[in-house]
């Protein structure tokens, strides 16, 4: 797609004019900004072509099963855990019996989000790299192979017990799962047009509570098949908890064709063509430079007989005048896109970047605190049944259930608010929102946790209820479709895999920190506290906000201003 090159003001867009308006006077049209007006009308023109037909429905799919699937890998280990204490933990004594250890519960629940975190940072500047929909699928690949893999982990040499295999592998299956977050986003980004786009983005991403919801449902499900076997003998739960993570490769393997055979946008195609006319420019310059300085240097040489005003001429000219002595052609330096540290160097730019990267490590110290952690909730509201008197079956089921209504009272309801209404109140409304309501509901949970308790069971379950609605009718959409947008197509997916990771870093700092701290003072007596925390958590989210752009109704080029990628 191409247009004729523009010299008049009158044949561009309102937002151009103001563009040019604001650039410094003398310089020629043509010559400072013919290629990046041609290029936003190019855009303009792709943006306004964008409709919903089977190619894009084909893309949303995918992507949308890619965190489905992501979701079930990451929150299945809820379960798993559960039914390794049973296996290996039978036979323990006193409140160790069929209980994982705190250290091997920690290190298998926190592995995915140490190998996500890797792959957001890695994965994502591939992205941007080698192209979006190459590591796309080569993320999936990973995520395929390591899921088979954690199903099949054992025991192997001293030192090596299942807990250890299986966090080795959950760490490799996280960098895949870590590539899905910033390819994901900057797939459906530059797919749709400005009118749908964040509905498209958070569609996708609230696949992940349909994950959510599934782990439990395989458990029962697989629990169930094998109820006599396992109250015969509970060892036969080994197979039980392999077969729940196995199940999680069906969904990629269904999906992996497609992925293989994605496009990249011609947003992204735009981009790196632009780059590769740019660096020929560049080069094209250089050899212009070098030919005509020798040009100079050859006729001082050959000048002998030339009167001194002659060679004090050809002495005095400078490589970079536009004209030589026998030709009239002129020629401009191109102009040059900004580095990734020269954009953010710039306050302006880092504010932003530092805006999602925040807000989303806030989040996530929360979200991943309770979510990775949901039997504590279950247990509080009396659900969980008893540990070393109900069969393991009974206890199983018991909790998937819990989980399962979790899950559908609050955070899947939530999801889908934000996909309905994201368009209409905005990405950053609805975040500065959640983040307040949130702070406010873990105060409350936080300082009246044992007083709601003692007096109503059904008081706590509504607001805890409310505060899952609040995270993804919040944060948790947000914090995912918001960095798609407010980077430029260059540095999209580095800046989104940038944002991603801090929150899995959240999730580890959760995971790994303050979640060790619940059993202080007695079984979950510390819960309160952490409620506590998680709300100023909240806070600190809902300050950041105000640092990043609103991106609704907005072309991808109009949010981050193209124009300021250049110098």
């Amino acid at each position: 797609m191409s247009f004729k090159p523009s010299n008049s003001v009158a044949d561009i867009s309102e937002v151009q004019k103001q563009r040019i308006n604001d650039m410094p006077e003398g310089l020629d049209i043509d010559e400072r900004d013919r290629d990046l007006l041609n290029r936003q009308r190019e855009l303009e023109e792709l943006d306004s072509n964008t409709k919903v037909n089977w190619e894009m429905i084909k893309k949303l799919t995918v992507c949308g099963v890619a965190f489905l699937n992501d979701a079930y890998d990451m929150f299945a280990i809820n379960i798993v855990a559960m039914i390794l204490g049973f296996v290996y933990y039978h036979d323990a004594t006193g409140s160790a019996q069929n209980t994982v250890p705190k250290k091997w519960d920690t290190l298998i629940k926190i592995a995915v989000q140490i190998g996500c975190l890797l792959g957001q940072l890695v994965m994502g500047r591939l992205g941007d790299k080698l192209g979006r929909t190459t590591v796309y699928a080569a993320s999936l690949m990973i995520a395929i192979i390591t899921t088979i893999a954690s199903a099949f982990s054992n025991s192997m040499v001293k030192g090596f017990n299942v807990f250890i295999v299986l966090f080795i592998w959950r760490v490799i299956l996280g960098f895949g799962i870590g590539g899905d977050y910033p390819l994901t986003a900057t797939i459906v980004s530059e797919y749709a047009s400005p009118q749908k786009r964040g509905m498209f983005i958070s569609a996708v991403f609230s696949c992940q509570g349909f994950g959510n919801v599934l782990a439990p449902i395989v458990g029962i499900i697989v629990t169930a098949c094998f109820k006599n076997a396992i109250d015969d003998d509970v060892r036969n739960l080994d197979y039980v908890w392999r077969i729940i993570i196995g199940i999680g490769c069906i969904p990629g393997v269904a999906t992996l064709y497609w992925r293989l055979t994605m496009e990249d946008s011609k947003r992204y195609q735009l981009e790196t063509a632009k780059a590769a006319a740019a660096n020929a420019d560049e080069d094209m310059l250089r050899e212009k430079l070098l030919a005509k300085q020798e040009f100079i240097e050859r006729q001082i040489q050959t000048s002998s007989g030339s009167s001194n005003k002659d060679e004090e001429y050809l002495m005095d000219k400078s490589p970079h005048d536009t004209t030589s002595p026998n030709d009239n052609i002129q020629f401009t330096r191109p102009r040059r896109a900004k580095t990734f540290m020269q954009y953010f160097g710039e306050w302006r730019h880092l504010k932003v970047l530092l805006g999602t990267s925040i807000a989303w490590f806030a989040l996530d110290v929360a979200f991943y605190g309770i979510n990775l952690n949901s039997s504590v909730v279950i247990e509080a509201i009396g659900f969980a049944g008893d540990l070393y008197n109900d069969k393991p079956s009974k206890y199983i089921i018991r909790n998937c259930l819990g989980n399962i209504i979790i899950n559908i009272l609050g955070s899947v309801p939530g999801y889908w608010i934000s996909v309905f209404t994201i368009e209409r109140l905005g990405r950053k409304t609805i975040q500065l929102m959640g983040f307040g309501m949130l702070t406010i509901l873990y105060i409350v949970l936080g300082f009246a946790y044992h007083k709601i308790l003692d007096k109503s069971e059904a008081g706590f379950i509504v607001l805890f209820t409310l505060a899952q609605l609040f995270q993804n009718f919040g944060p948790n959409v947000t914090t995912f479709v918001i960095p798609g947008e407010v980077f430029p197509t260059r540095f999209r997916s580095t800046a989104h895999g940038i944002s991603a990771a801090s929150g899995k870093l959240g999730a580890i700092v959760a995971q790994g920190g303050f979640m060790q701290l619940k059993d202080r003072g007695g079984k979950n007596q510390f819960i309160d506290h952490l409620l506590e925390i998680f709300a100023l958590f909240m806070l600190i989210g809902f300050l950041v906000t105000w640092w990043i752009p609103e991106s609704k109704g907005k072309t991808l080029e109009e949010i981050c201003d193209e124009s300021e990628e250049y110098y």
